[in-house]
């Protein structure tokens, strides 16, 4: 049952490792071959102005792409179905990575900022697509455990990037093009293995209304033995759709059924974004530092935060079928809250020997805690707390939230830090404060509930009343009368 598993999530490093090898290669190796590029083709040196313009162009516009892609993901689960979306989409990478690879032979920058913008779109297509995948496939008790298969690869694609990008692989100059190339082995690995799969089982039933594919489904995924129950369920919740079709994004804003949902999965979003996670990245090379590590090492410690989130990641897993998802993300945001606290303390005394030390270690546990809830548990909850008809729809909000989020924390945490310096982190305590107050107050438990039962939970809040006792009994009747 679990086989399918490692195949689902083979192109999920697709997503991290164009960004976190563009940030590796940083200014060194990019800027070079920018104003060489630029000297043979107008023979004038490239001013930094424009330097400045083409490197900010080359970073930024991996997000771009990642919110189109956000907003096609939806409207490609629903017309291709998820399976057919997810191999529409590796072909996507694959070009993506032709382009970039392509750039420093030809001496085109141009195929650079292109290839940048469409893997942008493969990220933002993939993080839609395949937790969507993963959690109508799989079955209820391990509904969670197999969602966080997306944050596990999305951590192993950044401890592969910050790999691949050490000098002695790919990062050195004469070597980038192919590492910025590598996002294309993902996607032939899932091209390859994809098809070989079945369909989302509920996607076949719910959306096409393919009975006899949807029952083998499945029974290949979870056993002959065991499929009854899953059938049960999507049952169930094909009567209380009563046939409705795949909604459109607009349309979710205006039903006062999900009103409370579509709240929570904004809100959770831009909370994973602007928790301060990004600011942490940016100050572990200034810790790093200050701990007297020499700054040709410092790449190699940095990859300490890459397996911090990778052991979370794992962690998360074993936990979050026992502990629950409101355990754990709520857990995540106050250690992060305890953290931010402590990291600005010892960067304030950075003038003490043991400042720095305290530092480098915060900085290690706001990873732990961030990968061990915010970080996973997120994707769960977006995929639980929809019903089939508004999950792709749900997904592309999510996604569009958290990559303009993204982008605007790229944009405004420079001037962030310029301005607060290291008490940056108290607005990031604040952000966080306020994300584990409005989970303690609004989000039920999901763990081992259906979707219709996580979407009773949510009545009071969008209807300010209880479903009554006999309400619900005459639902199961009819239902029962109807299969």
């Amino acid at each position: 049952m679990l086989a399918p598993y490692c195949r689902w999530e083979a192109g999920s490093t697709t997503v991290t490792i164009p960004h976190i090898i563009i940030v590796l290669l940083g200014f060194q190796h990019i800027h070079k071959f920018l104003n060489d590029t630029w000297l043979s083709r107008y023979q004038t040196k490239l001013s930094p102005s424009v330097l400045t313009l083409l490197w900010s162009t080359i970073a930024s516009i991996f997000s771009l792409g990642g919110f189109f892609g956000a907003h096609l993901g939806g409207v490609m689960a629903g017309l291709l179905g998820r399976k057919g979306a997810l191999l529409m989409n590796n072909l996507l990478a694959l070009f993506a990575a032709t382009l970039m690879g392509a750039s420093f032979p030809t001496g085109l920058f141009e195929l650079l900022i292109v290839g940048r913008f469409l893997i942008g779109m493969n990220s933002g297509i993939g993080l839609c697509v395949q937790p969507l995948y993963i959690g109508e496939a799989a079955p209820r008790r391990l509904r969670g455990a197999m969602a966080m298969g997306s944050s596990i690869f999305l951590t192993g694609g950044i401890l592969t990037g910050q790999v691949m990008g050490l000098r002695e692989l790919l990062g050195g100059e004469e070597r980038w093009p192919f590492l910025l190339s590598s996002c294309g082995l993902p996607a032939i690995i899932q091209l390859l293995s994809l098809p070989w799969f079945p369909e989302s089982p509920r996607f076949t039933l719910l959306d096409r209304g393919d009975e006899a594919k949807g029952v083998k489904a499945l029974k290949r995924l979870h056993g002959p033995l065991r499929y009854h129950k899953e059938l049960e369920d999507i049952q169930r919740e094909n009567f209380a759709l009563g046939g409705e079709k795949t909604r459109k994004p607009w349309e979710l804003f205006a039903d006062r059924s999900i009103r409370w949902q579509l709240i929570a999965v904004i809100c959770l979003t831009m909370g994973q974004q602007l928790s301060g996670i990004n600011a942490i990245y940016f100050y572990a090379s200034y810790v790093f530092a200050e701990t007297g590590i020499s700054p040709e090492k410092i790449p190699y410690v940095t990859l300490g935060t890459g397996m911090c989130e990778c052991l979370t990641a794992l962690t998360c897993v074993l936990l979050v079928e026992s502990l629950g998802r409101r355990a754990l993300i709520l857990g995540g945001y106050c250690l992060m809250m305890l953290w931010c606290v402590i990291l600005t303390i010892s960067l304030t005394f950075q003038v003490y020997a043991w400042a720095p030390y305290l530092s480098m270690a915060c900085i290690f546990a706001f990873i732990l805690s961030f990968g061990l809830g915010p970080g996973g548990v997120t994707n769960i909850l977006t995929t639980e707390l929809f019903m089939q008809s508004s999950r792709p729809a749900a997904y592309t909000i999510a996604g569009s939230v958290s990559w303009l989020s993204f982008f605007t924390v790229g944009m405004l945490f420079p001037f962030v830090v310029k301005g607060l310096k290291h008490y940056c982190f108290v607005v990031f305590l604040l952000e966080c404060s306020a994300v584990a107050t409005f989970i303690f107050c609004v989000i039920p438990e999901t763990k081992n509930k259906t979707f219709l039962e996580i979407k009773r939970e949510f009545h009071k809040l969008n209807f300010r009343r209880v479903k009554e006792p006999d309400e619900e009994l005459h639902e199961r009747q009819r239902f029962c009368l109807e299969v």
